[in-house]
């Protein structure tokens, strides 16, 4: 079984090391939520610090490929319904 500690992003691919999916991956987005219960405004600006160092990494690695919106993968999943 996997903790929730093995569910961080495996830079500079931001693929989760325990799923292999993209990260965050469920398991993170729980563990992140649960950090965050009662600062989600700081939730939403710490996914977006990362969403920036993620399309850095990401563009380094494709620098000849436009990468896809990253917003609905880092931040848009954890705005308020």
């Amino acid at each position: 079984m996997t903790t929730f500690e093995g569910h961080k992003p495996l830079r500079p691919s931001w693929r989760c090391p325990a799923c292999g999916i993209l990260w965050p991956c469920s398991a993170a987005k729980l563990r992140l939520l649960g950090r965050y219960r009662e600062d989600r405004p700081g939730l939403l600006a710490y996914l977006a610090s990362l969403q920036e160092e993620a399309k850095a990494d990401l563009t380094k690695l494709n620098p000849d490929t436009k990468l896809p919106d990253l917003a609905p993968r880092f931040v848009a999943w954890a705005e308020s319904r």
